[in-house]
């Protein structure tokens, strides 16, 4: 045998992320992985405007409050446990005052959405299709915030509502923003707290959601970043201590095919280059006054430059301030 595990085999898209593609990112912890690494990297990226949003549901509903440009009330708010929070955020965006959380809720959203209408492309990334739903309403959260489980009534999603909910929004986008391509991924997280059995029928809800959704619409395409984990390292030794969570090992495995999938070479090669800068600004020496670190430094600013003249619609200053002060 030449190998001993089966590699995924991933069809390249005809259309390419490059420097000058915004990013909006949206979706479970993964989303922000993804998007954090994104970032990083100096594309023009925007991450999660509603924080982490773990079910489709929810993932639409943020969507269209960026389509419509809502601006949350205080009568979207409720108050539990000394703080002020939102269904449809992230205990990120809670706050001890309504007045606090409401500007950063909506500041948030007035940002992501003028950011939405010139973005190249969307990254949508499904975690669970198992919710949470109030029992007063019957309204799916995006975040239960703590209050007492009897509050909910907690269900799987099906198909069906998946792929209505999602593509509702995905049609209204297309008339927003035409130029707009969208990446539809599956989060690899596990969610062990529903239970292995429970957790694989979740995930192949979304998978089964996924296809149909890229059935339908010619914009969306499919990233396997579940299958990447699951199939293709398929072992123990790529999960954090969690057992839930990819390693970084499995992260890196996972970004290196997404790169191959989305980028041109020019593309990759700069992201090699500027992560080797962001790199040398980590770097800790020993000793930082010696000579040997000072012409390190020098180095690095040569290099800075270089690649900031060869690049000018990216910004280098943070780099080169740290290479030169």
């Amino acid at each position: 045998m030449d190998s001993f595990r089966t590699v995924l085999k991933i069809q390249p898209v005809e259309w390419k992320i490059d420097h000058r593609s915004p990013v909006l990112c949206l979706g479970s912890c993964f989303a922000e992985e993804m998007g954090g690494r994104l970032q990083r990297l100096k594309f023009p990226t925007v991450v999660n405007p509603c924080g982490i949003v773990y079910n489709p549901i929810s993932i639409a509903r943020c969507l269209e409050f960026l389509i419509q440009e809502k601006q949350f009330e205080h009568e979207d708010l409720f108050r539990h446990d000394g703080l002020w929070h939102s269904f449809d955020h992230h205990g990120s965006y809670s706050a001890a005052d309504p007045q606090s959380a409401l500007n950063k809720i909506n500041q948030s959203i007035r940002e992501a959405s003028a950011f939405l209408r010139f973005a190249k492309v969307l990254i949508l990334t499904l975690g669970t299709a198992r919710v949470f739903r109030l029992k007063t309403n019957s309204r799916i959260v995006a975040n239960c915030h703590k209050l007492p489980g009897q509050e909910f009534e907690r269900l799987r999603l099906r198909v069906p509502e998946i792929v209505s909910a999602l593509g509702n929004t995905i049609a209204t986008l297309q008339e927003l923003n035409p130029e707009l391509k969208i990446i539809l991924t599956v989060s690899p997280v596990r969610h062990l707290r529903d239970g292995l059995v429970e957790n694989n029928r979740s995930k192949a809800t979304l998978l089964l959601a996924a296809d149909q959704l890229h059935a339908d619409y010619g914009n969306v395409v499919y990233f396997p970043a579940y299958e990447l984990l699951i199939d293709d390292l398929r072992d123990y030794r790529f999960y954090a201590e969690d057992l839930s969570h990819p390693n970084r090992q499995a992260l890196d495995y996972i970004w290196q095919r997404f790169t191959e999938t989305c980028f041109n070479p020019a593309t990759i090669r700069l992201c090699e280059e500027i992560e080797k800068l962001k790199q040398a600004t980590e770097h800790r020496p020993i000793h930082p006054a010696s000579e040997k670190h000072r012409q390190f430094l020098r180095q690095q600013a040569e290099k800075c430059r270089q690649l900031a003249r060869r690049n000018p619609h990216l910004d280098f200053s943070e780099e080169l301030n740290y290479f030169e002060g």
